[in-house]
Parts: structure tokens; sequence; C-alpha cells
């Protein structure tokens, strides 16, 4: 009886929410189109994010390791950004880690979903660290409500590859920032849930005959660079980490799939899961990837960008054939050692 309750529960798990996977753009494909053009649905996303603020509870050691890594990277900046913005995603775990780094004195906080945000003003009120002055607002990042050039940090963790115009979004991040105001977000890579990617084709292809679209278009590496080009930001860097997340069952990463409110939102989701095969998912899951004790193991793809809003006193590069030293030569000084 356990293990049909189990099942039970799996499917209606499986069925309530498709899952995020990862799929990579064809190249025939711009793979951040126009806000015209709407991939995810973000009332869905607003109301997932709502169900989030209710079901995280405690601290999540996968998402608390991507917001200690940003955090790292405002510590090795060797200035202050007195005014900030933390931007949707995991802004909560952003605020608890941020223990002085940054020098920052004034604090915004945005979500579009209204219990995210009141769950970090509470959270806010608890913390003994809070000499910060912090204020919350409810907005969407595909609309920021921030004033031109008002802010010297924005950073978003885990929240901006929900967005329709992703390049349109960091135009906007940027637009807020003074000069010299730092940029700094992670988001889901394209190999994010690979595992769950090949467990559900292949569910899809033996109890359907085919694949439902139940995939969203996250960025791959080779993008993240080209988005800070494209929003105006100076200095850009990216680079990428991946972690790898063991869970006791298929149910229990669907639990924290939903309280991280990473649960599919695309405007052409199929809501009709067959419970056969939700249940061949988790089934394939189990054989192809579990591990002697039983665990299965999930990948999450972060890809990490820094950008700058230009200012006079940012290095730039030399105009082209401005160099006073060839390659070659440079390869012979190595040649000669």
């Amino acid at each position: 009886m356990a293990g049909l309750i189990l099942r039970r529960n799996l499917w209606k798990r499986f069925s309530e929410q498709s899952l995020v996977v990862s799929a990579s753009f064809s190249s025939e494909t711009d793979a951040f189109q126009s806000s015209r053009l709407k991939i995810f649905d973000r009332d869905l996303k607003r109301t997932q994010r709502d169900r989030a603020a209710w079901l995280c509870h405690g601290k999540d050691t996968f998402v608390d390791s991507v917001a200690e890594n940003l955090l790292d990277r405002l510590e090795d900046c060797k200035k202050t950004f007195p005014t900030a913005l933390f931007l949707g995603g995991s802004m909560e775990a952003l605020r608890r880690l941020l223990r002085g780094r940054g020098g920052v004195e004034k604090l915004t906080m945005m979500d579009m979903s209204y219990d995210m945000v009141k769950r970090c003003r509470t959270a806010e009120a608890e913390m003994a660290d809070n000499h910060i002055e912090t204020s919350f607002v409810v907005g969407d990042e595909e609309f920021l409500p921030i004033r031109e050039s008002s802010l010297d940090l924005v950073i978003s963790c885990l929240g901006l590859h929900w967005t329709n115009d992703l390049p349109g979004a960091m135009i906007q991040c940027r637009m807020a920032l003074k000069p010299d105001g730092l940029f700094i977000a992670a988001i889901l890579g394209g190999e994010t849930l690979k595992e769950l990617r090949i467990a559900c084709t292949i569910a899809n292809m033996e109890r359907e005959g085919g694949i439902s679209p139940r995939v969203s278009p996250l960025a791959q590496v080779r993008d993240a660079g080209n988005l800070l080009t494209r929003a105006g930001f100076t200095l850009p860097g990216v680079d990428v980490d991946e972690y790898t997340v063991r869970y006791d069952s298929a149910l229990d990463l669907i639990e924290h799939l939903r309280a991280m409110g990473e649960t599919n939102a695309l405007v052409q989701r199929n809501n009709i899961l067959k419970k056969e095969t939700a249940l061949a998912t988790a089934a394939i899951y189990q054989s192809m990837f579990a591990a002697e004790d039983g665990t299965v193991p999930a990948t999450f793809q972060v890809i990490y960008m820094t950008g700058w809003r230009e200012h006079p006193s940012q290095q730039k590069a030399k105009r082209r054939g401005s160099a006073t030293i060839s390659f070659e030569d440079i390869q012979k000084q190595f040649d000669n050692k």
C-alpha cells in the first residue's frame, strides 16, 4: 500500500506542474527574442513564486551556494556600493548571507510575488544584522520600476532566466545603475536537469510516441557574453559552475523544484501528463542514474555574469592595429627561455 501511495503522489506532483528541463537553442532561432514573443506565462510564474514562498522552509544548500558565489564576486571589487537592488529569484538568501559585503547602506528587495516579498520582509525583521536601510517592492523584472541612474549595484540570483526578454531586462538593469555601477547575475544554464530531460524524453517516446512541449529554453554558456554586450555592459565577465544535488527519489527532486519556484511556466506547455508517463519517467530516472545507495543526482548548471555601466575611469581596449609587439615576437621570447 505504501508503494501505491508513493506512486499516486508522484503522479500527482508530475501532473500538477511540468518540470523545468533544459534545451539547446537551434542555430536558426534567436535565443532571446523580442518581448512581443511570449515564451513564459508570467502570471503562472507569479503564482509559482507565491507557492514557493510558503513551501520554502529553512536553508537551501544549493541556493545558498549560488548566493555565496555571487557575493564572493562582489567582495572581489575594490569599491563600495551604497545603494543596491536585489532582484527576484533567491533574494532572501542573498540578504541573509550579505554580512556587510559591498558596503551596502540602502537596499531594495524586489520580487513579482507579493507573498515572496512578505516572506523577505518577515525574515529581515528577524535578522540581527538589520542595520541596512531596506525597502520592499512588488514589481516585475520585465518592467523594472526603478529610477534611471539611481543604483550602485544590481544583483539577481536565479531569477532572470524566466523573463521573456532577457536582453531587455538586462538593459533596464543597466539603465538603473549609476555610471560605474555593477550588475551581477546568476541564471540557470542549458545543462540544468539533463538527467531529468533524458528520462522525460525516453518516457514520452515509449508511452506517447512523441515528445511533449515540457522544455524551458535556458541560455547556453556561449550566449552569456553576447547578452552582456547586447545589453550595453562594459568589462563583461562570464563563468559557469555545475552543482550536483542528490535526492532520495524523483519525488524529492520535484518537491525541491516547487519550493524554489522552478517548475515549468511555458506558454505552450502541455497541461496534461498521463499517469503512466509520469511513473515511467520516475522509473527510468531511477534505473539510469541511481547510485548504489539509491539516491538520484540532478545537475544544476549556473551561469554567472558580471558587467558594469560605462564610466570614463574604466579600462578600455586599445584600438585595432595599435599593438607595438606581435604574437610572433612573444612566442620567440617563450622559445628562448
